[in-house]
């Protein structure tokens, strides 16, 4: 039987060389991503700030598979709902 890997939302925000990426998930954990293999077949690009579906696995937490991009809205832009968490959550 295979394992059940976690899907997260994250939002991309640093990019390496060989298609890895720097992710940080909706509760703010950051991890290592890098392409699947269907995003590099199909020349998807992906770029900083851009909102994207990672797998993790249950055994390796700072690692994880990107599988898919989002697309990009023009009536509003997510990434300030991103920025106002960061802002909320510095409370403390």
């Amino acid at each position: 039987m295979k394992e059940q890997k976690y899907i997260h939302d994250a939002l991309v925000t640093d990019s390496f060389p060989n298609g890895m990426f720097r992710v940080r998930l909706e509760n703010n954990d950051r991890v290592l991503g890098y392409i699947s293999g269907k995003i590099r077949r199909n020349f998807i690009r992906i770029l900083p700030g851009d909102k994207v579906k990672i797998e993790v696995s249950p055994y390796d937490s700072t690692k994880g598979r990107i599988i898919y991009r989002y697309e990009k809205t023009d009536d509003k832009d997510w990434r300030d709902d991103w920025d106002s968490k960061d802002k909320t959550d510095s409370k403390d």
